[in-house]
């Protein structure tokens, strides 16, 4: 049977990804300027996939509104998940409007539509009730890994404790419209339906197929992710951006404005109505949103401006992420990782990250971010404030 409709899981939150992710979910955060949902659809779209059901949560209208009801020619439906209680929970209330087989895939992963297309031809010609994607990667420890044996999953290692494994699960799956029941019959865990469980009972009969693909498979778990999604999205040119030269990997919108004595390097993409001042450094590896202002003399370096951020004149922001609607003035400084981040109870060492800014923060001149600090949205920093760890939403931070 051939597979036509797909559902994506785009119901969560993102915790980990705080405080990008306190007024958006994570498939919306930027990656080359693009929500991380628009890649995954583009996957799909060009993998001719004909119906789009989206599963939507938490901020959900922030996806209904920016997609509506079509993309790219293809009609999406949108089920609310009221609560998020699991993958397995989010698919399953998406029974009643998917009829047949279905394609399933995470929302949060920039794929290749490549991916997409074994996955489908490969339950196509089997006829088996499931077959769950297999990507090789070298931090199997992050995701779980899988054993594949002669072209069936064998078993699934949530937690490997070896670096010998190297296959994970690529989050793409096609199911006949049997997972349903299967998904209802799932013991739930900690209160929670989890689709890895459902596809490990599913394993445990036979009933599994695994297939090797590669691509694009790009995934942000936590901030500093943010920046080599972006970094792996330039180095393949999935940008929508004019290329100034063929080649030149330098990207930028028709309406941006870049004065003459600025300086953009490679790669880069300079977005719509953004202005780069004189003597500005931009790049490389850095991507600015819509109607970002990078005032003159700054240095924007491995960084991710969202939208309407201004970088004010003399400042140096190396491995940054900001959020929208950000305010950094005059010689606002930030001089990039190696740091330990510490992410909910756990702490991640040697991370190349600068400062994290959310939504709304404002520096009002010469204030300084130590390496590894995560801003909560709406906090400020006075005039020669230094920020570091963690600031709380809507903190002031004084010299």
């Amino acid at each position: 049977m051939s597979v036509r409709t797909a559902v994506v899981l785009a119901a969560g939150e993102g915790t980990r990804l705080h405080p990008l992710t306190h007024n958006r979910p994570k498939p919306m955060l930027p990656a080359a300027n693009r929500p991380v949902l628009e890649y995954v659809l583009d996957a799909l779209v060009e993998a001719s996939i004909e119906r789009v059901c989206l599963v939507v949560g938490y901020k959900r209208n922030r996806v209904q509104e920016h997609f509506g009801p079509r993309y790219r020619d293809v009609p999406i439906t949108y089920v609310h998940q009221k609560k998020q209680l699991g993958s397995g929970h989010a698919l399953l209330q998406a029974r009643e409007s998917v009829d047949g087989p279905l394609l399933v895939v995470n929302g949060d992963r920039a794929i290749e539509p490549s991916i997409v297309s074994d996955v489908a031809g490969a339950f196509e010609r089997d006829a088996g009730p499931a077959v769950l994607g297999v990507i090789e990667r070298p931090n199997a420890r992050q995701y779980g890994a899988v054993v594949l044996r002669d072209g069936r999953i064998e078993r699934i290692v949530e937690k490997p404790d070896t670096d010998e494994y190297r296959l994970i699960n690529a989050g793409v799956y096609a199911f006949d419209s049997s997972v349903f029941d299967s998904i209802a019959a799932t013991p739930r865990r900690d209160g929670e339906l989890q689709l890895p469980d459902t596809i490990a009972e599913l394993i445990d009969d036979g009933d599994v197929q695994g297939i090797r693909t590669e691509g694009l498979w790009a995934d942000a778990t936590y901030p500093w992710d943010i920046l080599t999604v972006t970094q792996e999205l330039l180095a393949r040119g999935r940008v929508n951006e004019p290329e100034r030269e063929a080649k030149s990997r330098v990207w930028i919108s028709d309406s941006a404005r870049v004065h003459d004595d600025a300086t953009l390097q490679a790669p880069v993409v300079i977005g719509a109505d953004c202005e780069v001042g004189p003597g500005a450094v931009v790049g490389p590896t850095t991507a600015l949103g819509h109607n970002v202002t990078v005032g003159s003399n700054a240095t924007v370096e491995r960084c991710v401006l969202d939208a309407d951020t201004r970088v004010g004149a003399g400042s140096v922001l190396i491995d940054c992420v900001t959020g929208q609607d950000v305010d950094l003035g005059s010689a606002t400084a930030c001089s990039g990782g190696p740091a330990d981040v510490r992410i909910e109870s756990s702490v991640f060492e040697n991370r190349r990250l600068g400062a994290v800014v959310a939504d709304r923060v404002q520096t009002v001149g010469e204030a300084s971010f130590a390496p590894g600090t995560l801003v909560g949205p709406n906090a400020t920093l006075h005039h020669g404030a230094q920020a570091s760890g963690r600031v709380a939403a809507g903190a002031e931070v004084v010299r």
